[in-house]
Order: C-alpha cells, then sequence, then structure tokens
C-alpha cells in the first residue's frame, strides 16, 4: 500500500478518534463528565464523517477498512470498561462486549497469520453497525446521566440488553464467517 493511499482524511479522523480515548478516559476518571461527553461525542461523530468523507472523496482503502472498526472497539471497550468499573453499566454487558471484540479480533489476526488477506475480505454487516449504534448509544446515555442528569431511567435495561442481543447475533456471524475462512485456509 503506497504511503499516498495510506495518509487519507477519512484514515487521519480515525487516527484521531483513537488518539481521543485516552482523554476520555482521563476526563471520566477525573469525573469530569460533561468533558467526557464533550469527547466522546466529537469521537461519535468523527465516526461517521471519516466513513462519509471516504464514500464521497472516493478514499477507501484497506487501511481504512481494518483502522476504523479498530478505532470503534477501542472506544468502546475503554468506554464500558470505565463505566463498569464505576457500576454504570452491567458487569455481563461489558463481558460480552469485550469478549466479543477480542474474538473478532484474535480471529483476524489468526487469518492473516495463515496467509488470509482479511483486509480485502472485510465487510461490515448491518447487525455489526446496529451493534456498534447500540453500545455507543449506551455509553452516551450513561454519560448523559452523569454529566447533566438526563436519566432514561426504566429504558436503560431494556437499551442494555438489546445492545447484548445485537452483540451477541453479530458475534456469532462473525464467527461463522471467520470460521469458514478458516476452511478455506485447511483445503489449501
Amino acid at each position: 500500500m503506497t504511503e499516498q493511499s495510506l495518509w487519507t482524511i477519512p484514515n487521519i479522523i480515525t487516527i484521531f478518534r483513537i488518539l481521543l480515548t485516552p482523554g476520555i478516559v482521563v476526563a471520566y476518571l477525573d469525573q469530569n463528565f460533561v468533558a467526557a461527553w464533550m469527547l466522546f461525542m466529537v469521537a461519535g461523530l468523527s465516526d461517521a464523517l471519516d466513513g462519509f468523507l471516504a464514500r464521497i472523496l472516493n478514499q477507501r482503502s484497506e487501511f481504512g477498512a481494518m483502522i476504523d472498526p479498530l478505532a470503534d472497539k477501542i472506544l468502546l471497550v475503554t468506554s464500558f470498561l470505565c463505566l463498569s468499573v464505576q457500576g454504570c453499566v452491567s458487569n455481563w454487558l461489558t463481558v460480552l462486549v469485550i469478549s466479543r471484540d477480542l474474538i473478532i479480533v484474535g480471529g483476524l489476526v489468526l487469518l492473516k497469520f495463515y496467509g488470509m488477506e482479511v483486509e480485502k475480505r472485510i465487510d461490515p454487516l448491518l447487525s455489526s453497525k446496529i451493534t456498534t449504534a447500540l453500545q455507543i448509544l449506551v455509553v452516551f446515555s450513561v454519560l448523559c446521566r452523569l454529566a447533566f442528569g438526563l436519566d432514561i431511567g426504566l429504558l436503560h435495561p431494556g437499551l442494555e440488553w438489546c445492545a447484548a442481543l445485537f452483540t451477541l447475533m453479530s458475534g456469532a456471524i462473525y464467527l461463522k464467517k471467520g470460521m469458514a475462512m478458516f476452511s478455506e485456509i485447511g483445503e489449501r
């Protein structure tokens, strides 16, 4: 891959999103929830912006296809860990979110190790996009409560269960696709 195709505007925005994550953690740990909320919002908007720009500027790249979902995972896993430690989200949901992401990333690393060109075969699933949106909504709702006192009350457990359902479903679909790729490797 050429240097030019690596440093596209969407990829720079994605890297910026990764770099925002430590700021969110520091703000959260310092109990500056307004700052944590603002940084999380900027990260969320940058996620929408990088995908939009990649399409309209025709700057899609293999690197972008790999780094964008990784940036989401870094942001969400870190956010869920912070919120779970403080009892703001259910521990079981945090374990589910992290386990799914570790299985997906671990599977991709193994496939790459065995010579599979996974970066050319990554297709974001609709269920995965919904999963990410629901996980972001869980974090967003908690940060809104902490920063501004906006509590969604009884809707929060339902939101967590909905996020869990899609996390399981998309994880199962990726697992099935990954196993099919491992079968291809075995047939070589």
